[in-house]
């Protein structure tokens, strides 16, 4: 535990670099911290500037631009992975606090490093090879999926290729953003699950409990927590994954484990995340402290909260932008025409019709597949947290009209 530090007349300023979601959702705790936040955001008002007063709008891969916006911070930390490594070291040499570091997040920025690593420490994943050409890729075997090492997300950056000629074009896309080609087996899975876990420097570790993932073209569309009927002892071997790699890589703050269960009751690690994760959301409401306030108290070495559920069952549902055309008038007005206002027309209907279920909008507009918010419900009733959240869900999204009950 840390030890008590000299008093102070202020809070230290926590610098978060990114002004998505995440970032925002950290802006609640934040607040009930008495914490302040300084944010660099990509432009102006994006999803974290609308509730982050204290924000500049900038280049995070400028290093003149993130030594602006940290000056007189304590600790900087991350809506995304992509801050380039060299930057992270001279902010260091500064004397910022970087949490998790360079050494750390290098692990969630380069698949290949992260394989690596997993491979050094005996973490249990899907076999893989760094490749250079399709023929290599043909060496390694069919089917296979390949990933761009770097710079992949939500599906972009992933082809599933049954051939040689398939692994043609994902060369091409990597030669010109000058990446490289990592090959893996293709996992026959049961499902996905997440392993989440926030660390502090001291080494004090919270492990909330084991999720299971729903994703759809590379997107996530739903969480359950506690994964249902996951086996007592792998539940229990995902968190210990989970843990040993937060320690074992020196992460500071949330660690995501992305996991397949696979067909023959093991678990591989499929992917890592040094942030808050889409698969914590469920967090905010379904946990004594949700993965946003544990995030903060791990990168300023406060004592970290409980991780408990704090019902039996809590689901959470992604509402994403409409993949086609949408009927302004249809749910209330509830999606189409592109702006962020028409969501909020969802309220009336969905509050009324669920007075326990938790509406969270990230102040974005509309665009097909986009996520522009989500839906938390809990309670006893794993089928009854299901239908709620997803009625919710679709009606924020426009796909449900004034005769859904």
């Amino acid at each position: 535990m840390p030890t008590p530090s000299a008093s102070r007349d202020h809070a230290p300023t926590v610098a978060v670099i990114g002004g998505g979601q995440l970032a925002r959702m950290l802006a609640e705790p934040a607040a009930a911290l008495g914490v302040p936040l300084r944010l660099l955001a990509e432009a102006p008002g994006v999803s974290a500037a609308q509730v982050i007063p204290d924000h500049e709008v900038g280049d995070y891969r400028d290093l003149t631009t993130l030594r602006l916006v940290t000056d007189g911070c304590e600790v900087v930390t991350f809506d995304h992975e992509h801050v380039p490594t060299e930057h992270l070291h001279a902010l260091e040499a500064d004397g910022i606090a970087v949490r998790p570091g360079p050494e750390a997040l290098v692990h969630a920025q380069d698949k290949g490093v992260m394989r690596e690593a997993l491979a050094r420490l005996g973490v249990p994943c899907p076999r893989n090879l760094v490749v250079e050409t399709p023929e290599e890729v043909s060496a390694f075997g069919f089917p296979c999926v390949l990933k761009t090492t770097r710079g992949g997300y939500d599906g972009k950056g992933v082809w599933f290729v049954e051939s040689e000629a398939d692994a043609v074009a994902p060369f091409a896309q990597a030669e010109e953003s000058g990446v490289r080609i990592l090959a893996e087996e293709r996992v026959d899975f049961r499902r996905e699950l997440s392993a989440l876990v926030a660390r502090s420097p001291s080494g004090q570790v919270a492990a909330w409990p084991v999720v299971a993932s729903e994703q759809r073209e590379g997107i996530c569309r739903e969480v359950i927590a506690p994964a249902p009927d996951l086996d007592p002892e792998l539940a229990v071997e995902a968190q210990q994954i989970a843990m040993t790699l937060a320690g074992a890589l020196g992460v500071v703050g949330v660690l995501a484990v992305e996991l397949f269960e696979t067909t023959d009751g093991r678990v591989l690690v499929n992917e890592l995340a040094m942030r808050p994760h889409n698969t914590g959301h469920w967090t905010q409401d379904g946990a004594v402290t949700s993965q946003f306030e544990n995030h903060l108290r791990a990168v300023l070495d406060l004592p970290l909260g409980a991780p408990d559920a704090r019902a039996p069952w809590t689901v959470m549902v992604n509402i994403l932008g409409p993949t086609g055309p949408v009927d302004d008038a249809a749910a209330g007005g509830a999606a189409g025409g592109g702006t962020v206002g028409r969501l909020y027309d969802g309220y009336p209907h969905a509050l009324a019709r669920d007075p326990r279920i938790r509406v969270h909008l990230y102040g974005k507009e509309l665009r097909p597949g986009r996520k522009v918010g989500h839906v938390n419900a809990y309670g006893d009733d794993l089928e009854d947290c299901l239908a709620r959240a997803r009625h919710a869900a679709a009606w924020f999204a426009g796909e449900l009209g004034d005769e859904s009950e």
